[in-house]
Protein backbone atom coordinates (compact mmCIF):
# COMPACT_ATOMS: atom_id res chain seq x y z
CA UNK A 1 0.00 0.00 0.00
CA UNK A 2 1.19 3.66 -0.68
CA UNK A 3 2.28 5.59 2.60
CA UNK A 4 -0.09 6.74 5.38
CA UNK A 5 -1.13 10.61 5.53
CA UNK A 6 -4.17 12.75 5.22
CA UNK A 7 -6.98 12.87 3.12
CA UNK A 8 -4.90 15.33 0.65
CA UNK A 9 -2.32 12.54 0.41
CA UNK A 10 -4.10 10.55 -2.49
CA UNK A 11 -5.33 10.76 -5.75
CA UNK A 12 -8.94 8.40 -5.84
CA UNK A 13 -7.66 5.64 -7.40
CA UNK A 14 -5.50 5.25 -4.94
CA UNK A 15 -7.72 5.29 -1.99
CA UNK A 16 -10.33 3.10 -3.24
CA UNK A 17 -9.92 -0.57 -2.06
CA UNK A 18 -12.49 -3.11 -3.34
CA UNK A 19 -14.18 -5.42 -1.21
CA UNK A 20 -13.81 -9.25 -2.61
CA UNK A 21 -16.49 -10.54 -0.63
CA UNK A 22 -16.89 -14.02 -2.30
CA UNK A 23 -16.05 -17.50 -1.46
CA UNK A 24 -15.16 -18.34 -4.86
CA UNK A 25 -11.46 -17.80 -5.94
CA UNK A 26 -12.37 -18.16 -9.52
CA UNK A 27 -14.97 -15.45 -9.27
CA UNK A 28 -12.68 -13.09 -7.13
CA UNK A 29 -10.08 -13.34 -10.25
CA UNK A 30 -12.17 -12.52 -12.67
CA UNK A 31 -13.45 -9.12 -10.69
CA UNK A 32 -9.61 -8.59 -10.00
CA UNK A 33 -8.87 -8.85 -13.92
CA UNK A 34 -11.97 -6.95 -14.96
CA UNK A 35 -11.20 -3.58 -12.68
CA UNK A 36 -7.63 -4.18 -13.92
CA UNK A 37 -6.32 -0.35 -14.51
CA UNK A 38 -9.47 0.78 -12.37
CA UNK A 39 -8.64 -0.59 -9.16
CA UNK A 40 -5.53 -1.53 -7.55
CA UNK A 41 -6.26 -2.06 -3.97
CA UNK A 42 -8.41 -5.78 -2.83
CA UNK A 43 -9.56 -6.37 0.00
CA UNK A 44 -9.60 -10.13 1.06
CA UNK A 45 -11.46 -10.59 3.94
CA UNK A 46 -13.21 -13.56 5.94
CA UNK A 47 -15.58 -15.26 3.54
CA UNK A 48 -12.86 -14.99 0.50
CA UNK A 49 -10.06 -15.84 3.07
CA UNK A 50 -12.16 -18.60 4.96
CA UNK A 51 -12.83 -20.82 1.18
CA UNK A 52 -9.53 -19.64 -0.54
CA UNK A 53 -7.02 -19.63 1.96
CA UNK A 54 -3.36 -17.66 1.33
CA UNK A 55 -3.94 -18.53 -2.21
CA UNK A 56 -6.63 -15.78 -2.65
CA UNK A 57 -3.86 -13.27 -1.44
CA UNK A 58 -1.43 -14.68 -3.89
CA UNK A 59 -3.72 -14.29 -6.45
CA UNK A 60 -4.55 -10.81 -5.91
CA UNK A 61 -0.69 -10.27 -5.25
CA UNK A 62 0.09 -12.19 -8.97
CA UNK A 63 -1.96 -9.23 -10.58
CA UNK A 64 -0.59 -6.53 -9.50
CA UNK A 65 -2.73 -5.48 -6.61
CA UNK A 66 -1.96 -4.66 -3.11
CA UNK A 67 -3.79 -6.21 -0.70
CA UNK A 68 -6.08 -5.68 2.59
CA UNK A 69 -6.22 -8.60 4.76
CA UNK A 70 -9.55 -7.76 6.17
CA UNK A 71 -9.44 -10.46 8.85
CA UNK A 72 -10.36 -8.59 12.21
CA UNK A 73 -8.19 -9.99 14.57
CA UNK A 74 -9.17 -10.74 17.91
CA UNK A 75 -7.24 -12.94 20.44
CA UNK A 76 -4.97 -13.14 23.21
CA UNK A 77 -1.57 -11.22 22.22
CA UNK A 78 0.56 -14.35 21.51
CA UNK A 79 -1.89 -15.33 19.42
CA UNK A 80 -2.71 -11.72 17.54
CA UNK A 81 1.29 -11.33 17.20
CA UNK A 82 1.53 -15.11 15.23
CA UNK A 83 -1.31 -14.43 13.14
CA UNK A 84 0.74 -10.95 12.19
CA UNK A 85 3.53 -12.55 11.74
CA UNK A 86 1.87 -14.74 9.12
CA UNK A 87 0.27 -12.15 7.71
CA UNK A 88 3.45 -10.42 6.68
CA UNK A 89 5.11 -13.33 5.27
CA UNK A 90 2.34 -13.32 2.99
CA UNK A 91 3.03 -9.74 1.58
CA UNK A 92 -0.12 -7.81 2.86
CA UNK A 93 -0.13 -3.83 2.98
CA UNK A 94 -2.63 -3.62 5.53
CA UNK A 95 -4.18 -5.82 7.99
CA UNK A 96 -7.17 -5.38 10.44
CA UNK A 97 -7.18 -6.47 14.26
CA UNK A 98 -10.24 -5.36 16.58
CA UNK A 99 -9.25 -2.67 18.93
CA UNK A 100 -11.90 -4.00 21.52
CA UNK A 101 -8.55 -7.02 21.90
CA UNK A 102 -7.34 -4.14 24.34
CA UNK A 103 -3.80 -2.09 24.77
CA UNK A 104 -1.62 -5.63 25.39
CA UNK A 105 -3.31 -7.20 22.05
CA UNK A 106 -2.79 -4.18 19.89
CA UNK A 107 0.96 -3.43 21.21
CA UNK A 108 1.40 -7.25 20.70
CA UNK A 109 0.19 -6.88 16.30
CA UNK A 110 1.81 -3.27 16.55
CA UNK A 111 5.31 -5.15 17.21
CA UNK A 112 4.12 -7.93 15.18
CA UNK A 113 4.25 -5.75 11.97
CA UNK A 114 7.54 -3.50 12.80
CA UNK A 115 9.31 -6.90 13.21
CA UNK A 116 8.63 -7.49 9.22
CA UNK A 117 11.07 -4.78 8.31
CA UNK A 118 10.29 -2.11 6.14
CA UNK A 119 8.10 -4.13 3.66
CA UNK A 120 5.75 -4.42 7.00
CA UNK A 121 2.07 -4.20 6.88
CA UNK A 122 0.10 -1.35 8.35
CA UNK A 123 -2.15 -2.36 11.45
CA UNK A 124 -5.28 -0.66 11.53
CA UNK A 125 -8.00 -1.28 14.21
CA UNK A 126 -11.51 -1.58 14.13
CA UNK A 127 -13.74 0.90 16.12
CA UNK A 128 -16.82 0.13 16.12
CA UNK A 129 -18.64 -1.80 12.82
CA UNK A 130 -20.73 -0.08 10.17
CA UNK A 131 -23.60 -2.30 10.82
CA UNK A 132 -24.11 -0.89 14.35
CA UNK A 133 -26.19 2.00 15.53
CA UNK A 134 -26.09 3.64 18.95
CA UNK A 135 -29.32 1.55 19.75
CA UNK A 136 -27.51 -1.87 19.09
CA UNK A 137 -24.02 -0.54 20.58
CA UNK A 138 -25.86 0.33 24.11
CA UNK A 139 -28.49 -2.42 24.09
CA UNK A 140 -27.23 -5.45 22.86
CA UNK A 141 -23.36 -5.16 23.74
CA UNK A 142 -23.81 -2.96 26.79
CA UNK A 143 -21.95 0.30 25.69
CA UNK A 144 -23.09 3.41 27.08
CA UNK A 145 -21.45 5.94 25.18
CA UNK A 146 -22.53 7.19 21.63
CA UNK A 147 -20.99 5.66 18.78
CA UNK A 148 -18.66 8.17 17.98
CA UNK A 149 -17.32 8.64 21.37
CA UNK A 150 -17.07 4.91 21.37
CA UNK A 151 -14.57 5.08 18.45
CA UNK A 152 -12.71 7.74 19.87
CA UNK A 153 -12.04 6.23 23.13
CA UNK A 154 -11.15 2.90 20.86
CA UNK A 155 -8.70 4.72 18.82
CA UNK A 156 -7.05 6.39 21.52
CA UNK A 157 -6.48 2.74 22.99
CA UNK A 158 -4.92 2.21 19.11
CA UNK A 159 -3.02 4.81 18.97
CA UNK A 160 -1.06 4.00 22.57
CA UNK A 161 -0.40 0.73 21.77
CA UNK A 162 1.32 1.83 18.40
CA UNK A 163 -1.52 0.90 15.75
CA UNK A 164 -0.81 2.65 12.33
CA UNK A 165 -4.78 3.51 11.77
CA UNK A 166 -8.06 2.86 12.24
CA UNK A 167 -11.25 1.39 10.66
CA UNK A 168 -14.53 3.51 11.10
CA UNK A 169 -17.29 4.69 9.40
CA UNK A 170 -17.20 8.08 7.72
CA UNK A 171 -20.20 9.09 10.32
CA UNK A 172 -16.64 9.47 12.63
CA UNK A 173 -13.86 9.98 10.53
CA UNK A 174 -13.57 13.74 10.74
CA UNK A 175 -13.58 13.23 14.65
CA UNK A 176 -10.66 11.05 14.04
CA UNK A 177 -8.70 12.74 12.25
CA UNK A 178 -8.88 15.46 14.64
CA UNK A 179 -7.93 13.27 17.55
CA UNK A 180 -5.38 11.35 15.76
CA UNK A 181 -3.63 13.55 13.44
CA UNK A 182 -2.35 13.53 9.90
CA UNK A 183 -0.14 10.93 10.52
CA UNK A 184 -2.55 8.00 11.25
CA UNK A 185 -4.31 6.31 8.51
CA UNK A 186 -8.43 6.03 8.31
CA UNK A 187 -10.05 3.26 6.61
CA UNK A 188 -13.80 3.82 6.22
CA UNK A 189 -16.37 1.09 4.90
CA UNK A 190 -20.00 1.39 4.57
CA UNK A 191 -19.36 3.67 1.51
CA UNK A 192 -21.93 3.98 -1.26
CA UNK A 193 -22.41 6.01 -4.53
CA UNK A 194 -24.96 8.90 -4.29
CA UNK A 195 -28.13 7.36 -4.39
CA UNK A 196 -27.25 3.95 -3.21
CA UNK A 197 -28.86 1.44 -1.50
CA UNK A 198 -27.67 0.87 2.51
CA UNK A 199 -28.34 -2.93 2.21
CA UNK A 200 -27.26 -3.91 6.05
CA UNK A 201 -25.02 -0.70 6.96
CA UNK A 202 -26.04 1.76 9.42
CA UNK A 203 -23.75 4.56 8.98
CA UNK A 204 -23.00 4.94 5.62
CA UNK A 205 -21.71 8.36 3.44
CA UNK A 206 -20.67 9.35 -0.30
CA UNK A 207 -17.19 8.45 -1.65
CA UNK A 208 -17.10 12.90 -1.39
CA UNK A 209 -18.28 12.83 2.21
CA UNK A 210 -15.86 10.30 3.76
CA UNK A 211 -13.15 12.31 1.53
CA UNK A 212 -13.75 15.31 3.49
CA UNK A 213 -14.31 14.11 6.81
CA UNK A 214 -11.07 12.73 6.95
CA UNK A 215 -10.66 9.28 5.41
CA UNK A 216 -8.01 8.02 3.41
CA UNK A 217 -9.06 4.87 2.31
CA UNK A 218 -12.43 4.30 1.13
CA UNK A 219 -13.57 0.40 1.31
CA UNK A 220 -16.03 -0.83 -1.25
CA UNK A 221 -18.10 -3.99 -1.81
CA UNK A 222 -21.17 -4.71 -3.56
CA UNK A 223 -21.73 -1.24 -5.67
CA UNK A 224 -19.21 -2.56 -7.42
CA UNK A 225 -18.90 -6.18 -6.95
CA UNK A 226 -22.40 -6.19 -7.25
CA UNK A 227 -22.72 -4.37 -10.58
CA UNK A 228 -23.39 -5.29 -14.40
CA UNK A 229 -19.97 -3.90 -15.50
CA UNK A 230 -17.55 -3.74 -12.40
CA UNK A 231 -15.37 -1.36 -13.89
CA UNK A 232 -17.82 0.86 -14.83
CA UNK A 233 -19.07 0.84 -11.58
CA UNK A 234 -16.30 1.72 -9.78
CA UNK A 235 -15.02 4.06 -12.58
CA UNK A 236 -18.60 5.92 -11.87
CA UNK A 237 -17.12 6.06 -8.21
CA UNK A 238 -13.81 7.11 -8.52
CA UNK A 239 -15.31 10.44 -10.76
CA UNK A 240 -16.83 10.77 -6.78
CA UNK A 241 -13.58 11.19 -5.33
CA UNK A 242 -12.44 14.78 -4.52
CA UNK A 243 -8.56 15.31 -5.76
Amino acid sequence: MSAPGGPAARAGRERLIVALDTPDLAAAERLVERLSGVASHFKVGSVLFTAAGPAAVEMVRKRGGRVFLDLKFHDIPATVSAAVEAAARLGVGLLTVHASGGVAMLRAAAAAAQAAGADRPRIVAVTVLTSLDRAALQRELGVPSAVEGHAVHLAALAREAGCDGVVASPREAARLRAVLGRGAVIVTPGIRPTGGAADDQARIATPAAAVQAGADYLVVGRPITGAADPAAAATAILSEIPA
